[in-house]
């Protein structure tokens, strides 16, 4: 009987170890970016007072957005300079903080405070409204990366212990830098067009680059990895006027197609080896089937539409796409073809710059200052409830499940809403 209680032991505890991964969300919009969640209980309704399991203040405001390993939550912000709308203090204050929170009672637990490599790009303009630090980090469960643009990547152990540091860049934009560090294989990749034009890949052991492909212009998009039927993997990489397939290992060029002919801020949406790009004041999107060779605009260019987004990323569901737009719009179109199925105003709802999050039939979204909704998802709009922390500082980080629970960042806090 005692080996088969040791079998059954160590089943159930690779069984646990299995459903501990799954409730990680480790990069920005999670698994495979697609802002996609399997996590049941999550809250419909909350306030100040109503299904707040906790409420952390941050040392700094900042626009990224939290992410999930085991029990512990990492997330970034900035303090010293460039706080609020007047900004106020020196730059050879400003410092950049990689948090480390208890995710059961919200405890900060760690505080990596990094200097600035100056100059910065002064504050003020489009640069105030999200900040220093927008990028969100990302961890292969043993390490974490993150960007703050011209003064680098760094790794960090789980414990805050800085691995190495490495610049890809030090151009700074008025606009200032918001790219998320993607992982593909022994990689890191950094979409650093602000920082020096180019997307960067660099050896995670080591930060020593690896490739670098240049001609990355007025690009905010963090790239991401498309999957072909045949296990191969592109990265694809939105920019001004173009979209790039990239050989992830290696930076080769594979195709291009015509894109958005203007700066481009949402992230790339990948599913079943089809890309989703979109992008600002042109309000367009494409989608592109991977695998082609060469200039694909012709070939590989499923649809084209007149209806986009100018920060958030949208998300696919069930032949789907869904994202807010603004001023206060809620889109869902098919994926197939591009056509609306609705476009539903929000009255009152405000500008947005986080995207949403998908989980248990419900989609949540976050305005910039103006609450969070709830709609239900599928091809029918119907609005399930609009909920308010009382946070008069903006909100740009999109929202993040955590076990069962649901985590809401402002510029002054961390919020954990649940049951």
């Amino acid at each position: 009987m005692k080996p088969q209680r040791s079998c059954c032991a160590l089943a159930l505890a690779v069984l646990s170890m299995m459903l501990f991964a799954a409730a990680d969300w480790p990069q920005f919009l999670g698994p495979k970016g697609a802002s996609v969640a399997d996590e049941k209980g999550l809250p419909v309704a909350w306030s100040a007072t109503q299904n707040v399991v906790w409420k952390t203040p941050l040392p700094g405001f900042g626009g990224s957005s939290p992410i999930v390993l085991g029990d512990k939550i990492f997330v970034t912000a900035y303090s010293g300079y460039g706080q609020g709308e007047d900004g106020g203090g020196r730059q050879e204050d400003l410092v950049r903080h990689l948090l480390c929170v208890d995710a059961a009672g919200g405890k900060i637990l760690g505080d990596k405070g990094l200097k600035t490599l100056l100059p910065e790009q002064a504050y003020g303009g489009y640069l105030a409204q999200h900040g220093y630090a927008s990028s969100t980090p990302v961890t292969d469960g043993k390490s974490l990366y993150v960007f703050f643009g011209r003064s680098g990547v760094y790794a960090f152990s789980l414990a805050g212990e800085e691995l190495w540091r490495a610049e890809v860049g030090t151009k700074v934009h008025q606009w200032g830098s918001a790219t998320s560090p993607l992982l593909a294989g022994d990689l890191v990749i950094i979409n650093a067009g602000v920082e020096s034009g180019a997307v960067v890949a660099l050896n995670k052991a080591t930060g020593k680059e690896v490739w670098r492909a240049e001609g990355i212009k007025q690009s905010w998009s963090t790239p991401a990895l498309l999957e072909l039927p045949d296990g191969k993997q592109e990265l694809v990489v939105s920019l001004q006027g173009k979209v790039l397939g990239l050989d992830p290992a290696t930076g080769q060029q594979l195709w291009t197609c015509a894109g958005v002919p203007d700066y481009v801020c949402p992230a790339v949406l990948t599913h079943a080896e089809v890309a989703y790009v979109t992008a600002g004041r042109k309000n367009m999107m494409l989608a592109i089937r991977g695998g082609g060779r060469g200039d694909v605009t012709k070939s590989h260019k499923l649809w084209e539409s007149n209806k986009g987004s100018k920060v958030p990323t949208p998300l696919y569901h069930e032949g789907l796409l869904f994202w807010l737009a603004d001023p206060g719009v809620a889109y869902c179109v098919k994926a197939e073809s591009g056509e609306v199925v609705y476009e539903q105003r929000l009255g009152g709802f405000g500008q947005t710059y986080a995207s949403l999050l998908l989980a248990e039939g419900r989609l949540y979204g976050v305005s910039r200052n103006k609450g969070a909704i709830v709609l239900a998802v599928g091809p029918e709009f119907k609005e399930l409830a609009r909920n308010d922390l009382g946070d008069s500082s903006i909100f740009n980080a999109t929202p993040v499940p955590c076990h069962g629970r649901l985590l809401l960042r402002s510029d002054t806090c961390l919020y954990c809403i649940g049951k």
